[in-house]
């Protein structure tokens, strides 16, 4: 190709985006209530797996490991491609983030949270709770969007104790 054409799209490393990801919303979390306990999980997604045979006061649940007051198990999803349609279908990457993080809170005895951003938009968060803010998004009564940004301002207690 000349100089001023159309180049190929350069290929985005979806691991290291996922940590990026991972990394701004644990500095979200600990720019919103004043800590440096929220951090990447130690080769996020595989450890939780891999690590099953662990002692219970070292196994990680979710993609952030959390303060211990912290109520919820975090997934975070990065660049998927999802549409509105997804969310009507049960096989969609949508209901399998959903699935994943129930499995990861359930392990941790906490309840889940995904926090998800498709690329260059806002992120959000699904939980299983109505809070004090009007959701974006309601899906059978039982799962509550919200842009992350809104749901960070909500009151501490929401969060834990």
């Amino acid at each position: 190709m000349s100089v001023g054409e159309f180049s190929k799209k350069k290929r985005v490393n979806s691991k290291r985006k996922g940590a990026a990801f991972e990394r701004k919303v644990a500095t979200m979390l600990n720019e919103r209530f004043h800590t440096k306990e929220f951090s990447r999980t130690p080769g996020s997604g595989a450890f939780a797996t891999t690590h099953k045979n662990l002692p219970e006061n070292l196994r990680i649940q979710g993609d952030l490991i959390t303060p211990t007051w912290f109520k919820f198990a975090i997934e975070c999803k990065n660049g998927y491609d999802l549409q509105i349609d997804d969310l009507f279908k049960r096989k969609s990457d949508f209901w399998s983030f959903v699935k994943q993080a129930q499995r990861d809170a359930q392990s941790a005895g906490k309840e889940w949270m995904v926090v998800y951003q498709k690329t260059r938009r806002m992120a959000m968060v699904i939980v299983p709770t109505r809070y004090y803010t009007t959701p974006e998004l309601v899906l059978n009564d039982a799962y509550f969007i919200y842009p992350l940004h809104e749901f960070l301002k909500m009151p501490n207690e929401v969060f834990g104790s």
